[in-house]
């Protein structure tokens, strides 16, 4: 599965979806990690740091959410990503917030995805996602 991580546009939103030791452990277990050059410099995590790990830098969001089977981002899509989702790709939301709900898309539970989680965190759901 080819995991996307692309830079977060959210105003004053500097963290990245994913660490370093997220992408060992996603390309241990056979996966692809492509994260969009400069995504972790919020986070003082460097290019350098994400290719050393296994992730392949990818130069724009774009190409990120083209080749993505499976999206990770910090905070919901906001209205200029719209567009880029498409149907029958997968986008991850994090399910701390009770009632949090994705309300500019239409979210359904699919089979379970064998993905690695920590134990520490909260669980994840990885939903199908449309546009409305």
């Amino acid at each position: 599965m080819r995991v996307g991580i692309p830079t977060e546009t959210k105003n004053n939103e500097f963290r990245v979806a994913i660490t370093p030791a997220g992408v060992a452990e996603l390309t241990r277990r056979g996966h692809e990690v492509l994260i969009q050059a400069g995504a972790g410099e919020g986070s003082a995590i460097t290019d350098a740091d994400f290719k050393a790990a296994g992730a392949q830098l990818v130069g724009t969001a774009d190409q990120v959410w083209a080749d993505a089977d499976l999206l990770l981002k910090v905070k919901e899509p906001i209205a200029a990503e719209y567009g880029r989702l498409r149907h029958g790709r997968s986008c991850s939301r994090s399910c701390i917030w009770p009632r949090h709900v994705l309300a500019p898309m239409r979210c359904w539970i699919p089979a379970p995805r064998q993905l690695p989680t920590r134990p520490s965190r909260p669980p994840t759901a990885h939903y199908p996602c449309l546009p409305r």
